[in-house]
């Protein structure tokens, strides 16, 4: 099989997914199409940060296939022993949006020291692997 047909052995797995903007999606896959458009059941949106985690039900989500970075077959027995600490969605939301204004924070401080010496950077442009 070519191309998007290797998806169709995936129907009815649970697949994690990860998309362009950076979210993990983790479901079971109803449906596929030539496009690789995915249809996950019982979807869950899980964020990191650090050694924590957090899941936000989602239900039903259709992720166009354009979307998808990465995707592949949970492991259940290696699911059930994750070295990470599952806290509340409030907890994980809240430890995200520390997390996101401290990359602002450091972006803005690239960007000062950068204009110092004579670039003008627009803060949203500097790649977080620049730290």
């Amino acid at each position: 099989m070519d191309g998007t047909a290797h998806l169709l052995e995936e129907v009815d797995k649970k697949l994690m997914v990860l998309l362009r903007d950076g979210r993990t999606l983790i479901g079971y896959l109803r449906s596929v199409d030539q496009f690789a458009n995915l249809v996950l059941h019982r979807t869950i949106e899980r964020i990191h940060v650090g050694n924590e985690y957090g899941d936000i039900p989602r239900g039903v989500f259709i992720i166009r296939g354009e979307n998808v970075v990465l995707l592949g077959e949970i492991d259940r027995e290696k699911e059930n022993n994750l070295p990470l600490t599952e806290v509340s969605v409030d907890d994980i939301l809240d430890a995200q949006r520390r997390e996101q204004e401290q990359r602002h924070e450091r972006h803005k401080v690239i960007s000062k020291a950068l204009k110092e010496r004579g670039f003008n950077l627009n803060a949203d442009l500097v790649p977080d692997d620049l730290y």
